[in-house]
């Protein structure tokens, strides 16, 4: 349910509401907050709260660094976790100048901007994502360790699955919250799990990507484990992906998703620093399982871009590089324009490449993703794209 100003302000005074987290996220995509006391939630949506940007990653400037958090009613979600007697909401913000002018390095409304685009183009994104996570033991101080949860591999069954339960508990959680999982399963790692979601509009489904991680990270904690999302949490283990499916509709009823697909990687190599942030997730690209080619598929799992089989409802392309510890927000975005971008050129993707091209022995002949970190970086810094669809400051806080 998406709430009104109004019908949040009913909701906090009838449900015992104490506390009012307002939420956002640094340019990175890591989440943040300042909570308020519900008696000041209507002078928040009036003129937004005050916060000290200098400290955040990607807003910090010694001077003029006061910036305003405007909650989004629309968001309005309780946390489950949290007391029921001075019970704890949460809003997603969008953040602003003390003039009221957007702030450059808020990733949210780079979002927003994106979505309403595409709508000006007649086109209408939706996302699901698919995130992979670890679950490690906790030592007898209860720090982390390197110790998985268990031995189990891709989709088995309790008891060799310990995590079955964690992903129960996880899965009501976000319902509660009314973020609706698709399914969940043990993944090929040991200690390695995925929950997948059901397609929503972008910004529904970057918030959800946020929201998803803080429920994981609480769930683990409350059962004594660690989540870990990172791209290659020990060299040995696979890796962890976030899987990005990609539904694009035009107003005219005509048949997008070849643009979309071209559009994308047609830039994919301009954009991987904003999919896959870590240097640890050059050395999951490398894996001999994970996608690196730039090619798609419509039966290959070690391509770039798979379109699963599925009825005309639920067709949709599936990004596969971009991994958990990227800003959703960002990494929606820059999909988005590169969509776009094939569909205003009307570009047509290759052939499929339904075939391992781990085994072929032409697969030299495909383009490649970047190797590292810093190939990734420097590819960003000379692609027109980028600087065109970002502003200065984003773009220097990843290039």
């Amino acid at each position: 349910m998406k709430y009104t100003k109004d019908e949040v302000l009913q909701f906090v005074a009838e449900e015992d509401v104490k506390f009012i987290r307002m939420a956002f996220c640094d340019v990175y995509g890591k989440p943040k907050n300042i909570s308020i006391m519900a008696d000041e939630l209507p002078h928040a949506f009036a003129y937004g709260v005050a916060i000290d940007g200098s400290a955040i990653a990607g807003f910090g400037r010694d001077v003029h660094s006061d910036l305003l958090l405007h909650p989004d009613p629309a968001t309005l979600s309780l946390l489950p976790w949290r007391p029921d007697q001075g019970r704890v909401v949460r809003m997603f913000c969008t953040v602003t100048h003390p003039d009221g002018t957007p702030f450059e390095a808020d990733t949210r409304s780079l979002l927003q901007d994106a979505v309403t685009e595409a709508e000006q183009a007649g086109i209408t994104f939706a996302f699901g994502s698919e995130m992979e996570f670890y679950l490690f033991k906790r030592d007898e101080n209860g720090e982390p360790t390197r110790i998985p949860y268990d031995q189990a591999g891709y989709m088995d069954i309790a008891p060799e699955d310990k995590g079955e339960n964690v992903r129960r508990e996880i899965c009501l959680t976000l319902e509660q919250m009314g973020i609706h999982p698709e399914s969940s399963h043990h993944e090929e790692g040991p200690g390695q799990n995925e929950i997948d979601f059901r397609y929503s509009e972008p910004m529904s489904a970057a918030d959800n990507a946020i929201t998803f991680k803080t429920v994981v990270n609480t769930v683990a904690a409350r059962n004594g484990l660690c989540a870990d999302f990172s791209p290659k949490p020990m060299d040995e283990l696979a890796g962890n992906g976030m899987h990005i499916n990609i539904s694009a509709k035009a107003k005219d009823g005509r048949d997008v998703l070849p643009q979309v697909i071209a559009g994308i990687m047609a830039h994919i190599r301009d954009i991987t620093v904003f999919l896959n942030t870590a240097e640890a997730s050059y050395r999951r690209l490398g894996n001999h399982k994970a996608p690196r080619f730039v090619s798609w598929s419509r039966e290959n799992r070690s391509q770039l871009i798979r379109v699963p089989a599925a009825d005309a409802v639920h067709r949709r392309a599936e990004l596969r590089s971009p991994d958990p510890m990227c800003n959703p927000y960002l990494a929606y975005a820059m999909i988005i324009h590169a969509a776009l971008d094939g569909i205003r050129r009307s570009l047509t993707p290759d052939s499929p490449c339904d075939r391992n091209l781990f085994e072929s022995s032409d697969a030299t002949a495909l383009p490649m993703l970047p190797a590292s970190l810093t190939e990734a970086k420097q590819q960003a810094a000379r692609s027109s794209f980028v600087k065109e669809k970002l502003n200065e400051s984003i773009w220097k806080c990843y290039v």
